[in-house]
């Protein structure tokens, strides 16, 4: 035993007994062989948040192959197989008192475990033992000088690491190193090879790739987990079909979703919103055995829909809703309260603003008003008479104009086949290309694309004290998925479909804290959302957090979740 590990042991066990703020002597770093232990911050009291602890070992000790963990984007996909080796080394070995955080289906950077050019370091949260509020010391040292250097050598030393079981979606089991290697190989290349393939659907003017055998239902609908019996595995329409051979050698063939307008058709429970869902999932990697690893959209790719309830402030929603009996401005509308269809123009025209070139549009969660007019109806109420401007007779215009592309999932109304590029049918999870019948039935014609509706909305621009509101006293947090507490305010997120994991979420409340400094009466919100993306790209997400020795754990938004966070802050207050 080095005798940094023994002090530390030495100190834990003369404080067993003891008032629990006596733990805070252990703060410092200690050594343990080729593990270093960084105790950055010891709670308060039992019932606080966990202690912050780091493990770290430096590369020569680890001895991994420069090749696959150099790179920036192949450093994020090695992070992401050594964060699943920490989970299942301490949930194999049932240590609760140590929180690595829990991975998911998708590749995500995140703070949990990082990579640099020194070493590889995870960052964990750790409740110290006690009874009461007297301090457990004998067990405190079995966690600190046990555990840690233990769970640091499983996931660090090169040669110890285990074999990603691919049937258990990813929760590593113990096989021997030169195959651990392999399966660390193959999980970075696998990265390396859906990223080609993102960036190859811009190239050939794609919106999506959907692979041939992916299984895209999952288990249930409260989980996102592959579907194990019964799955039918999907199989690309031939006009549709598309391959692509990548420069690993890896050659791909499935359903390729052009730019455009699709429109996707179908009976009830016959899969329409799963290949939706999916698409909407497609715009982050998957680890192999999900099933959608080769389900790949393009990154900008925004779900819309109604959302009653919302605030708005100040969007230009003419396009789609104008002339209100009130005499309100829709080029700058704001409310506390929107309706299904003006949520969901705000929604459409906040994603656009910020960068989206495809909208992902499922029928039943969207406003009827907003999406059709029949004919019937248009010759009761006259257009002059009707402020809303449906979106049938918008999603033309807006690839056209704005290059901003649809997918459209349809199950009750044929009003889109007349502007629709494409029109999928799903029969029982298959489908079929089934334009030309869908054309024939209505009576294609051209569509109506005249007219500049889409005109380029001025900026808007925040005030220099729209993210310090003078009731906000702490930094704003996450309360799970779908909720940011921000000051007394809750900025409600549980519409925002894409985000995926609250690590996410937390990193949207760290953004508003970073946008915070940025507005300054000038500064419009899509140059604040850029400058974030920039600092993101340059530092990664601990650049958010303001480069904290432990930052906690964080995963990094896309731009489109955290704008769709500062959109619906009800204080959220513009230059005029």
């Amino acid at each position: 035993m080095n005798s940094q590990r023994s002090n530390l042991a030495s100190t834990l066990h003369s404080l067993d007994g003891r008032s629990y703020g006596n733990y805070k002597q252990i703060r410092g770093s200690y050594e343990f062989g080729p593990v270093t232990v960084f105790i950055d911050r010891v709670q308060v009291d039992p019932f606080a948040s966990p202690s912050k602890v780091r493990v770290r070992i430096d590369r020569a000790e680890a001895g991994f192959p420069t090749d696959i963990t150099s790179e920036r984007a192949d450093r994020i996909a090695a992070a992401d197989f050594l964060f699943r080796v920490g989970d299942s080394f301490l949930h194999r070995n049932d240590r609760r008192s140590i929180i690595l955080g829990r991975p998911g289906q998708e590749v995500l950077e995140r703070t949990n475990v990082v990579i640099d050019d020194e070493g590889f370091e995870a960052r964990l949260l750790v409740n110290l033992p006690a009874r009461g509020r007297r301090i457990l010391g004998h067990q405190a040292a079995d966690i600190l000088t046990r555990d840690l250097p233990e769970l640091a050598e499983a996931m660090f030393v090169h040669a110890n690491l285990p074999q990603v079981d691919k049937a258990n979606s990813g929760r590593p089991g113990q096989v021997n190193g030169s195959q651990a290697g392999e399966n660390l190989r193959e999980h970075v290349q696998l990265h390396r090879d859906q990223l080609e393939l993102q960036n190859h659907l811009g190239e050939a003017g794609l919106l999506a790739f959907v692979g041939n055998g992916a299984i895209l239902p999952r288990r249930s609908g409260d989980s996102d987990l592959p579907m194990e019996s019964n799955a039918v595995a999907f199989a690309s329409p031939s006009s549709l079909e598309h391959t692509v051979t990548l420069s690993s050698g890896r050659s791909l063939t499935g359903m390729a979703i052009p730019r455009g307008v699709t429109v996707i058709v179908g009976g009830g429970y016959h899969g329409k919103s799963t290949i939706l869902r999916a698409l909407e999932r497609g715009v982050y990697p998957h680890i192999a055995g999900d099933g959608r690893e080769w389900v790949i959209t393009e990154p900008s790719a925004t779900s819309i829909r109604a959302e009653d309830g919302r605030a708005v402030t100040g969007d230009d929603i003419s396009p789609f809703i104008n002339n209100l009996p009130s005499g309100t401005d829709t080029r700058a509308f704001t409310t506390t309260n929107a309706s299904g269809s003006t949520s969901q123009a705000a929604n459409l025209v906040e994603a656009v603003e910020v960068g989206a070139r495809s909208l992902l549009i499922d029928e039943d969660t969207s406003a009827t008003n907003f999406m059709i007019r029949d004919d019937r109806m248009r010759a009761l109420i006259p257009a002059d008479r009707e402020p809303i401007t449906p979106f049938v007779d918008r999603i033309r215009p807006l690839f056209t104009h704005r290059g901003v592309s649809t997918v459209l999932v349809a199950g009750g109304s044929s009003a889109f086949f007349e502007v629709a590029d494409h029109v999928i049918a799903l029969d029982a999870y298959v489908p079929q290309e089934v334009t030309e019948k869908a054309h024939e039935l209505v009576g294609m014609k051209s569509a109506d694309d005249t007219g500049e509706v889409f005109t380029t909305p001025q900026p808007r621009v925040p005030t220099a004290k729209a993210l310090r509101p003078s009731s906000k006293t702490k930094s704003a947090k996450a309360k799970g998925l779908g909720q940011v507490q921000f000051g007394k305010a809750f900025i409600e997120l549980t519409a925002v479909s894409q985000l995926v994991d609250p690590q996410q979420t937390t990193g949207i409340a760290e953004a508003l804290e970073y946008m915070a400094e940025i507005f300054d009466d000038r500064t419009s919100l899509t140059e604040a959302l850029a400058e974030v993306e920039d600092m993101l790209d340059a530092q990664g997400v601990d650049g958010l957090t303001g480069n904290r020795d432990h930052p906690g754990h964080v995963a990094r938004p896309r731009a489109q979740e955290i704008a769709a966070a500062l959109n619906r802050f009800r204080g959220l207050r513009l230059i005029d």
